[in-house]
Formats: structure tokens, sequence, C-alpha cells
């Protein structure tokens, strides 16, 4: 799983960037906000709305270029952007980042489904290599553009194409016989995988909601630094990676439908707990154990997506990873309202009794069918 895990910490790496370089754009190259927004959008729409053709693509063929020809692409339209003269000019170059994040994720969640076999433990550690990546993105980003500018997202092409390059390679020494040992197990089960994506829905809403109001919490709430408040942001991240992992060995142990409940239902006191502290600094371990906790769930959602769709697991991917993902952005201006009035106390707010909602719905999920998972050839138990 090392292969895939590294390979998706690049990918999200640029959905990381992104963020990081938009302020840039508005103060060297003086766009509006309105025109920062819009590349904000470029990047989302290109990562999200492709996410199932691509999957259904991915599911269908091989198309073993995809997922490096993706990773790619996404370093060489972000790390362009910085260079490119005019605002379309940009807005295409990010478009085609967004783009390329998207080539990467069903294929590659399919891919490394078949290397970590039937275990939770051996899958969150591909998908803590996404939060890995987007944790990274803005302190490695951001040092950059300050020293250097806003160009200096040209220094971020090499490890894209590397990690291309890597993949192309990894690729050619699985044999095809390893590669027909991917076979579908079991029967689709679209009502559950429905299901489970309206959690993941509710789920990305949360923690889109806390990476964006964090840092405003401490700053405006409770009277802390831009420095503070960027450190509480950085532990709630940083907590995320952490519950990424831990909810894959806890589902190996009691169930991935049970870790994905106890995930939800220990959220509504932790975010709770949290908004209950007064205190800057006493509130710092607060955000640490909610980012832990808001992640739980992560990888275990990812694999119970590619068991309900056992004959689609790129398809599965690129909901679970990208669409799910990307859509609780979508409910991100009405909070902003919501904070316009009440603060960003009152947004977090919100957001905790929006957990009501992932635990009744989680309720319905079911175990999936028990099916023997192929064997691991010994490409893929060395990937």
């Amino acid at each position: 799983m090392r292969v895939w895990a590294t390979a998706h910490a690049v990918d999200d790496f640029y959905q990381g960037l992104v963020p990081a370089a938009v302020p840039y754009f508005v103060l060297e190259r003086h766009f509006t906000y309105v025109e920062a927004s819009g590349l904000a959008l470029a990047a989302t729409l290109g990562s999200a709305l492709p996410q199932v053709p691509i999957g259904l693509l991915a599911d269908r063929y091989r198309l073993r270029w995809m997922a490096p020809l993706g990773v790619g692409l996404a370093g060489v339209g972000a790390g362009l952007s910085g260079l490119a003269p005019t605002y379309p000019l940009v807005f295409a170059l990010l478009l085609l980042a967004g783009f390329g994040i998207a080539m990467f994720h069903p294929p590659a969640g399919r891919d490394a489904r078949r290397a970590a076999g039937g275990s939770a433990t051996a899958m969150s550690y591909f998908a803590a290599g996404g939060r890995v990546g987007f944790f990274i993105g803005p302190a490695l980003v951001t040092p950059a553009l300050d020293n250097l500018g806003i160009g200096a997202t040209a220094l971020f092409i090499p490890p894209a194409v590397l990690m291309g390059f890597v993949l192309l390679r990894h690729h050619e020494r699985a044999s095809s016989a390893a590669a027909k040992q991917v076979r579908s197990h079991g029967k689709d089960r679209v009502g559950l995988f429905a299901t489970l994506t309206g959690v993941e829905v509710v789920r990305s809403t949360i923690s889109t909601g806390l990476n964006t109001f964090v840092s405003l919490y401490w700053i405006r709430h409770l009277g802390a630094s831009s420095a503070l408040g960027g450190l509480a942001l950085t532990l709630e991240l940083g907590g995320g990676v952490l519950g990424t992992l831990l909810g894959g060995r806890i589902a190996d142990r009691v169930g991935m439908v049970r870790t994905v409940r106890i995930g939800n239902a220990a959220m509504l006191p932790a975010l709770w707990l949290f908004l209950a502290c007064g205190d800057k600094y006493a509130a710092l371990p607060l955000v640490l154990l909610v980012g832990v906790i808001s992640s739980l769930p992560f990888a275990v959602l990812v694999k119970l997506g590619q068991d309900y769709l056992p004959s689609r697991p790129g398809t599965a991917a690129g909901v679970t990873l990208g669409l799910a993902l990307s859509a609780g952005g979508l409910f991100m201006p009405p909070l902003g309202l919501v904070a316009d009035h009440y603060g960003p106390r009152g947004a977090l707010v919100v957001l905790a009794s929006v957990t009501v909602i992932a635990i009744v719905v989680s309720m319905a999920l079911r175990e999936p069918a028990s099916a023997p998972e192929p064997p691991k050839s010994p490409t893929a138990t060395a990937a």
C-alpha cells in the first residue's frame, strides 16, 4: 500500500495548494474576491463532477495510464497557474488540475482496494495518504509564495511528474495474472450505497465547515491571535490523519458499520465539549480530539462503498473520495450566512446539530455480505 498511499498524498497535495495560492492571486494579480472565489470553484468543479463518469470508465476498462496521467495533470495545471498571465488562463489551468485530481481517484481507489484485500487498516493507509497531502499542501506552498511570489507554484510540478512515472512503472511490474484476479464478489446493493453517500455528504459538510471556521472561532470568539488560530486548524487537520488510520484498525476489530456509527455518535459530544470550553489554550486538545473523531469513519466509508458496489469499485471510489466529499462545500454559503449573523460559534453550533442527521442515517447501514477475498499476488502484497 506504500505506493498508493504516497501517490494519494501527492495527488491531494494539489487540492491543498489551490486554497493556499488563491490569496496571492488577489495580492499580486489584483484579482477581485469574486474572481478569487471563481478559481476555487474551478478546482472544485474540475475535481468533483467528472468522478462518476471516470469511475465508470475505470470499471469497464483497465486504463492503467489514467491514475499516472491524473496526478501529472494535477501538478502541471496547478503549477503552471502561477505563471499564467491572464485570469481565463489561470481559471483553465486550475480546472485542468481539478480534472487531473478527478482522474486519479477512481482507478487508484480500485487498485488500492485490490492491494488492500479485505483489510480496512490497509485501506486506511491509502485514505490517510490523501489527508496528509491536503494537510501539508498549505504548509509548503505558503512559505514558498511568501518568499518567491505566485510564480513559485511552478516549483511543485516535479513531484507530480515523478509520481506519475512511479505509478507507470508500478503498473508495468503488475502481471496480467494479478490483474485477472480483480473480480467482483457479491451483489451490488445500490440502496445501501445511496444511504452511505448520504452519510458521507453530511460528514463532508461537517468536515468542510470545521476547516473553514475553526481558525475564525479562535480569533473572533476566543480572542486568540491568528497564529494560535492557525495552530488550532493544524491540530484539527492533523487529528484527521490520526483518525483515518485509527478508524481502519477499529473496523478490522469491530466491523465497518459499527465503526461508522461509533464515529458519528462520538462526534456529537466531542463537538459540544469543544464548544463548551471558553479557554483558547484548553480548547486546543479538544479540537485535536474533534479532528480524530470526525475522521474515524473516513477510510471505512470508502471501503464500505466499494463493498456495496463490488462490480464497480472505481465508481464507488469516485463517489466516496470525490463527489460526496466535494458536496459538503455546497453548504458553505448558507453556513456563512449563519456566521455573518451569529459569528463562527453559531456556524459550529449548526454543525454540531447536523451531526444528528449522520447518526440517524447511519442506522440504516448494514454490513456487506461476506464474500471470500481473491488471493493477493506477491505483487499486490508488495504494493
